[in-house]
């Protein structure tokens, strides 16, 4: 599959391996950071083009662009939680820039991150879409 010109990696090391550097080394550090704090079961995919983690559904991603790199914290809000904290960087709706060259502070992705997955642990989605809201007394799901 070809994005944008180029193929789209397969793996997340695929992806790592054509990204040049400075914005190879950060996004190593990010990642390692991420795996540091996300739950055993977690799994890295490539979605949309980029590295993804998923725990109950996608937690965050990360990427490379020509003059910056970004943070995907995929969760509702999590921008706004953390507003203070990421003044010093330009964000929009699902995104957090950075200088290629300077990740993120690790205390900051770690609190993202954590935000991430106590998000993807109170919801809990099924295949078809749906949210599974509670169990009644049988067992069986309810769902939203």
């Amino acid at each position: 599959m070809k994005m944008r010109g180029k193929v789209v990696p397969k793996t997340v090391d695929e992806y790592l391996a054509d990204t040049p550097e400075p914005a190879q080394s950060t996004l190593r550090h990010i990642r390692a950071v991420i795996r540091s704090v996300v739950p055993a079961e977690t799994t890295e995919v490539i979605s949309y083009g980029i590295p993804m983690f998923k725990f109950r559904g996608m937690l965050v991603g990360y990427a490379a662009f020509k003059k910056h790199c970004s943070l995907f914290p995929t969760g509702s809000g999590v921008l706004d939680r953390f507003e203070k904290e990421l003044k010093r960087y330009r964000t929009s709706k699902g995104t957090i820039q950075f200088p290629s060259d300077k990740p993120l502070a690790d205390a900051l992705v770690k609190k993202i991150v954590k935000a991430r997955v106590k998000e993807n642990r109170g919801s809990r989605k099924t295949r078809n879409g749906t949210e599974a809201i509670g169990q009644s007394y049988s067992g069986a799901l309810i769902y939203w």
